[in-house]
Order: structure tokens, then C-alpha cells, then sequence
């Protein structure tokens, strides 16, 4: 059995050892590594004008308890109710989206259940399928075709399938086929649809409220994980779905049982923060506008879709060259880090770019000047 020492040596040799960046780095570039599309985490603003408020000064900045022990409840009940309202479910606050995926699906899955997952799902769902023990087949990314053969073949064996795919996939920003995705599930009535839409809420649909939301036919969706982590500047999680799946989520979803609660601080902060996000339709449309310039800066490096979204990936398929680019674009003031396996596959290496509405004029010629530097080569 190899040690430890000459694992991460082994990482090291093939690219792809990892290191939590130091207080500062990075600092005084250009962001395009983070997932705050809106850009919040920085309008200091925001957060000033939360903290005036007088109820939020003495906020409890922890929970001391899970949800099930917790004495005070009123703002995880709040948040819900807002959630709630605007999503016409029930819903379930939960630590992460990790925390969601993952007790989401080990508890809804069982023996009588076979699971179907997009290829490009997010680790926290392939944690979750492990869990739960329940058989599964991945159907390639984004084929419909595929996955309805997989459907026609195993939907008779078991009393319920569970297909689950991303509204925006984390790692190369395309979106799901939703209206495909509904359509097999009127045909096949034991397929339950799971939405993970952590890179969609607060940027996708009428008030970013994500891809199922703005769908006419959303409501067939029967889960949907939304992050408050990325675009709402704030942390935790939410389910959203019915009456029943929540009630169960509570007395199953161990993820969920067993840890201590998201501070009602951070609770009241996300209520604050999603109440501005429904009505922000300028960061939007500036958010589509850098992601339009965006795409004619990189359009020389990469094949685009035909509607390209706030996650934008050069794949070069090698991660000693990935991380070399991704130094180089650093000495430009551009910080664009690494991804790698695990992360993708091997061979699929890339640079992530993560767009934000707080990109300024200024920041994409100096972006675009330093990929023309960088990348002429490719």
C-alpha cells in the first residue's frame, strides 16, 4: 500500500496536487475562479445597510443544535416560508448543497429504486448514490436519446426511477434539455425528476429563480436543491418539492439529522439577500451582457454553445499545461485556477472562467488582453 507521501507525490508528478490558496493571493486580480455571479459577496453595501437593521445586530450566530434540538427555530422557519412562497413547495434548509445532494438522495433511494444520472452530475449526488446503495447507471451528458433507452429497458424493474440531472452543469455551464426531461416523465409515470440548480438560482429564469421555475411545465419536476452559497452571497442550502418528500427528508436525510444547523444569522442574512435577488433583473441583464463579451474574447480558443452561460470552459485535456496556464494568466492579474481530476475526468482538464456582474468595463479589456498574451498559442 503506497503512503501517503508518495501519493501526493504522485499527484504532483501528474498535475493535479492540490493547495487551499494563501491569505491574500489573488487578491488584487481579477476573479474569475468564484461562483458570485451577481457579484454580492463584495457590495459591502448590502451588508452594511443589513447590518443597520436594529433586529439583526443580536442575531444568534449559532444554532448550538440540529434542526430536530434547536430551541430557536423562527428564522429557519422564516427563510422556508419565503422559499416557499416563491417556489409554490414545501421546502427544507439544509448546511450545504453538498449536505442537500447528498441526504437527498441516500434518502429517497432505496432497493425498489434504480437511479439515472447525467455523466457531469456534481460529486455530492454520486456521494449520495453511493449512500444509498440503490442501483444506478449514468446515461451520457445531456443525451436524451441514451437516457430513454435506459429508461425503455429498466422501468418495468423497479417501482420507481430517479433521474437526476443539473440545470446549469457546474463544469461546463450548458443547461439540461428540461422540456425533454418532462416529456420522459409523462411517458414513464415511475420517473421522480431531481433538479440540482445550484448554478442557476439568482441568475436563470424570472427572478432567478432557476431553469424549472420558468419552465410552464416545471411543476413535473419533483425536486429541486438550490445553493445559497454562489449567486445569493450566503451560505446553505434548500429542497424544494412536496409536502410528503420534505416531511420524510426530516426523518431520513441523515446529512440533514446530524448536523448542527446553519446559524439563524446566516438565515436571516439569506432572507435579506433573496429578497434583493427576485427584483435584481439590472445584475442580470449585466451578468448576460459580460457573458455575450466574454464569449467573443475566448471565441478564438473554444467551441461555445450556441447560448453560452456565466461558466465558460477551455478544456486543454492535460493538467501540467492547465496549471501552467492558469500561473500565467496570474501574472496577468487574471486569476482563472486549475480544475482537474477528480473534479473532471482525466483527459478533460480545463480552465474554468466564472463570470460575474461586478466584472467592470476596465476588467474585461485588461481580461481580454491577457488571454491574447496567454493563450495565442493554443
Amino acid at each position: 500500500m503506497p503512503t501517503f507521501r508518495a501519493t501526493l507525490e504522485q499527484l504532483r508528478q501528474s498535475g493535479n496536487l492540490r493547495h487551499i490558496p494563501l491569505p491574500g493571493s489573488g487578491r488584487e486580480c481579477i476573479d474569475l475562479s468564484s461562483n458570485d455571479y451577481l457579484g454580492l459577496a463584495s457590495r459591502h453595501g448590502l451588508q452594511q445597510e443589513f447590518m443597520d437593521l436594529s433586529e439583526n445586530r443580536l442575531a444568534p450566530l449559532t444554532a448550538s443544535a440540529s434542526r430536530l434540538l434547536a430551541a430557536g427555530q423562527d428564522d429557519f422557519h422564516a427563510l422556508e416560508e419565503l422559499l416557499s412562497s416563491l417556489y409554490g413547495r414545501s421546502v427544507l434548509l439544509f448546511n450545504s448543497g453538498y449536505h442537500a445532494n447528498v441526504g437527498t438522495v441516500s434518502a429517497i433511494a432505496s432497493e425498489e429504486t434504480m437511479i439515472l444520472a447525467d455523466k457531469l452530475v456534481h460529486a455530492s449526488i454520486i456521494d449520495g448514490i453511493v449512500l444509498s446503495r440503490a442501483r444506478f447507471a449514468r446515461f451520457h451528458h445531456n443525451d436524451i436519446s441514451h437516457l430513454e433507452r435506459l429508461l425503455e429497458k429498466h422501468h418495468k424493474e423497479y417501482e420507481r426511477i430517479l433521474v437526476i440531472v443539473e440545470s446549469v452543469y457546474s463544469m461546463d455551464g450548458d443547461q439540461c434539455n428540461l422540456d425533454s426531461l418532462i416529456a420522459l416523465k409523462e411517458h414513464y409515470p415511475n420517473v421522480m425528476l431531481y433538479v440540482d440548480e445550484a448554478h442557476a438560482f439568482g441568475v436563470i429564469g424570472d427572478r432567478g429563480l432557476g431553469l424549472v421555475k420558468s419552465n410552464p411545465r416545471g411543476h413535473m419536476v419533483d425536486i429541486i436543491v438550490g445553493t445559497l452559497g454562489k449567486a445569493a452571497a450566503s451560505s446553505g442550502a434548500f429542497v424544494a418539492t412536496s409536502p410528503d418528500i420534505r416531511e420524510f427528508l426530516v426523518n431520513r436525510a441523515r446529512s440533514f439529522i446530524f448536523s448542527t444547523a446553519i446559524p439563524p444569522m446566516v438565515c436571516r442574512w439569506s432572507r435579506y439577500i433573496i429578497e434583493k435577488i427576485i427584483g435584481m433583473d439590472t445584475e442580470r441583464a449585466r451578468l448576460q451582457e459580460i457573458t455575450r463579451r466574454m464569449s467573443s474574447i475566448l471565441a478564438p480558443y473554444l467551441a461555445l454553445p450556441p447560448q453560452p452561460s456565466h461558466i465558460m470552459p477551455l478544456v486543454t485535456g492535460d493538467a501540467v499545461r492547465t496549471v501552467e496556464l492558469s500561473q500565467k494568466l496570474l501574472q496577468h492579474g487574471v486569476k482563472v485556477l486549475p480544475i482537474r481530476t477528480p473534479t473532471v475526468p482525466p483527459g478533460t482538464e480545463r480552465l474554468r472562467f466564472s463570470l460575474s456582474a461586478a466584472l467592470t468595463d476596465s476588467d474585461l479589456q485588461n481580461v481580454s488582453v491577457a488571454i491574447a498574451a496567454t493563450l495565442h498559442r493554443l
